[in-house]
């Protein structure tokens, strides 16, 4: 059964959701040129605005940020007004929307915004190439210095009050999958031996002051995080990740976000330094409103909620096969199986 998924959950005094389930972010590469959302972004989005939340595709908060090609932006004037055309169409079919706000770090690539280097906690490159645009190979990173944190603290503030000026209903702040925010809170890419580096303290202190600068700006009601403590994606494993993992998650229950939203690819993974499935690891240290995601049935996601596992369920790529996701599962209609060839158009 899964009447569980459609019961209205509230996140805070704010904001309240007509069912359990998230439409997860899902990179599709399809803004203009100038990083602008289209009018099929806008229809593709409303579409979708049965689910209790759309979070949306990963956003960059300022040029440098840009890893894959055609991913929309939330820094200039044009991409604000292109989100207001999104978050009406979603807004007009009754739905609410969260910006997923994305830099993606050492993955990022200069190609994108005609620059020469590449900005990261620490200079630990990654081997391969960019996805989508597979001639472009990674490069060595800049580490970023002290001043050039306190910048990108600030941009992602701002980005966040763009999101607003948008009509986002809130953020999620894209703190996993071996982006930005993420190589700062694992020892693979993060080889600092200052106040950002070194101890679980000084590695989750970027993370902290990005969701403090937010919440400050925009509400914490409105503010979420998305973090990957086991889910390493362009990232090389290492059980000392516990330890910062460990510090953090307890001083963000103490911030009252909207919600955390673990990244992860496969729930079912299990991780010997986390003792097991990384939402039972994150469960068991954050009490407050948790969002599960990876893999999940609407079956296996209700026992999930069910079990307290987490309170609320993400879907990704079922919801690119079907659009009308929430109907075809209350009406026990079979699901369209997603397949690569959809990622390609906007339906």
């Amino acid at each position: 059964m899964t009447d569980i998924l459609f019961q209205p959950y509230k996140l805070n005094a704010a904001i309240s959701l007509k069912n359990r389930v998230l439409m997860a972010p899902l990179t599709r590469c399809m803004a203009d040129d100038a990083l602008v959302p289209t009018d099929d972004m806008a229809a593709y989005y409303a579409r979708r605005a049965d689910a209790g939340l759309i979070i949306s595709e990963a956003t960059i908060i300022r040029p440098d940020g840009q890893g894959y090609p055609n991913t929309p932006g939330l820094f200039t004037p044009e991409q604000i007004n292109g989100w207001r055309k999104v978050t009406d169409a979603v807004h007009n079919n009754g739905g609410k929307i969260f910006a997923q706000l994305w830099h993606t770090g050492r993955t990022a690539h200069p190609y994108f915004y005609d620059g020469d280097t590449v900005i990261a906690p620490s200079a630990q490159g990654l081997e391969g190439t960019v996805p989508r645009m597979r001639e472009l190979s990674y490069q060595v990173p800049t580490p970023a210095t002290v001043e050039q944190i306190k910048q990108l603290v600030d941009d992602y503030a701002q980005a966040a009050a763009n999101a607003i000026d948008a009509g986002f209903d809130g953020v999620e702040i894209h703190g996993a999958n071996g982006y930005l925010i993420d190589q700062f809170l694992h020892y693979d890419s993060n080889t600092r031996t200052d106040q950002y580096g070194e101890t679980p303290e000084n590695m989750s202190r970027f993370a902290l002051e990005v969701v403090d600068a937010i919440a400050a700006r925009i509400g914490h009601e409105k503010t979420a995080l998305r973090l990957s403590p086991g889910a390493y994606f362009n990232m090389a494993a290492d059980a000392r990740d516990k330890a910062v993992f460990d510090y953090l998650l307890p001083e963000l229950e103490k911030r009252n976000l909207a919600f955390l939203h673990i990244g992860i690819f496969d729930d079912e993974m299990t991780f010997e330094h986390l003792g097991g499935r990384a939402s039972d690891y994150v469960r068991a240290r954050y009490q407050k409103t948790l969002v599960g995601v990876g893999g999940f049935t609407p079956e296996t996601g209700a026992t999930a909620i069910e079990t307290d596992r987490f309170d609320l369920l993400a879907i990704g790529r079922p919801f690119i096969a079907n659009p009308d996701y929430m109907s075809k599962v209350k009406n026990q209609q079979p699901l369209t199986e997603y397949n690569e060839e959809m990622l390609t158009t906007l339906e």
